[in-house]
């Protein structure tokens, strides 16, 4: 089954097209309901994994069932949009490119890889091989926190994983992504009138500037590490001392030390308050582990790059800073690729867009690398 492109931009549009943001399930449910569909069609096993009520059905889909994969294919179906956004602005084509919410993040790429299998399944390529798929609905916003632990002993079962989020805008592929921590600090004061009783308050606003300052400073561009304070509230009123503050944060790292040498910096401002009579609470850690590779991962890296001179599709690699579901995958010790769906940028934007002449040529390259990985076995 050769990709026909209109026919692909025919069904992205219908997905993109239905508003699927994370904490709404009967969004992401339909989309789930169209894959469950598409696979089927072909003769694979759908299961839905519940792992919530508060969000959409999980998929495992598989070719066969095995107790290890050859390859384990990751892609969500949520995005990060709020309900109504798909109707402001639905899928539109602009020039070379398509637009609309989640079209590259990560629709194009759960279409892209529906399409590959089926190609190869077509021609015979998967008669001796076991395939797992797997579309997760948590994703966005919530750190894939209640399939993040399916996902990964399904990637403990797996030779290989493929993520079908997007190719880098300048359409490099990702072999390696930081690690996410996130923290949520509240800050105990004193209100008081800030006219009559300003002595009597306890300024948690106040407490709470010296925190940032220190949080900020703890970002650390020598060993890739930052540190955003991304969100602040105190206060209620301009007349009266603020009694309650707090903070997100934001961290991204690659070593894991520097999680703990972040923890230390929060830790010695709650022992030592720079307000007197403030206290802090801290909650929060690490939601994503960084994806690193190994060898074997580095190995695969050059493979692709054989397969990409061979069909003529042009890449580099790249570090990400952002999140993935590759990156449970990786931390289990599985080789990981990412970046494998069409090539893209803006994502969680209104300017989020697809490159409509890189859906073939990456599409050909998925198909051979998942080839590639079933003749090594």
């Amino acid at each position: 089954m050769e990709l026909e492109k209109q026919c692909y931009l025919d069904e992205l549009a219908k997905l993109v097209n239905i508003d699927s943001v994370s904490s709404e399930p009967e969004g992401a449910g339909k989309i789930a309901a169209f894959m469950k569909e598409k696979y089927e069609s072909i003769g694979w096993s759908v299961e839905e994994v519940s792992l919530s009520e508060s969000i959409a059905p999980c998929l495992k889909i598989v070719n066969k069932e095995a107790e290890h994969y050859d390859v384990l294919l990751l892609a969500h179906m949520d995005t990060v949009f709020p309900l109504g956004t798909a109707a402001k602005r639905p899928f539109r084509i602009e020039g070379s490119r398509a637009y609309g919410p989640g079209v590259i993040d990560c629709k194009g790429g759960m279409l892209s890889g529906y399409y590959a299998l089926a190609n190869l399944q077509a021609r015979g390529a998967l008669q001796e091989a076991a395939i797992c798929v797997f579309l997760n609905s948590d994703h966005e916003g919530i750190s894939s926190r209640y399939s993040a632990g399916y996902s990964t002993e399904l990637a403990g079962k797996s030779r290989y994983v493929l993520v079908l989020e997007a190719g880098r805008a300048n359409g490099n592929l990702v072999h390696k992504r930081k690690g996410i921590a996130r923290y949520h600090i509240d800050i105990k004061g004193v209100a008081a009138h800030a006219g009559v009783d300003y002595q009597k308050g306890r300024n948690a606003v106040e407490e709470l500037a010296h925190w940032i300052i220190a949080l900020q400073a703890a970002t650390d561009f020598t060993k890739e590490t930052t540190v955003n304070v991304g969100k602040v509230w105190g206060g209620t009123g301009i007349s009266a001392v603020p009694g309650a503050a707090g903070a997100a944060v934001d961290v991204r790292y690659y070593d894991k030390t520097e999680i703990e040498r972040v923890a230390g910096v929060m830790d010695e401002l709650q022992r030592h308050p720079h307000v007197e009579g403030t206290s802090a609470v801290v909650e929060g850690g690490i939601t994503r582990p960084p994806m690193l590779p190994t060898e074997k991962t580095m190995a695969l890296c050059r493979s692709i790059d054989e397969i990409g001179q061979e069909i003529g599709v042009e890449f580099g690699w790249t570090a990400s800073g952002g999140g993935s579901d590759g990156s449970f995958a990786a931390a289990g010790g599985t080789p990981t690729i990412d970046g494998l769906g069409p090539v893209g940028g803006g994502a969680h934007s209104e300017g989020e867009y697809l490159e409509m002449d890189s859906i073939i040529p990456r599409y050909e390259l998925l198909c051979r690398i998942i080839q590639h990985i079933i003749c090594q076995r």
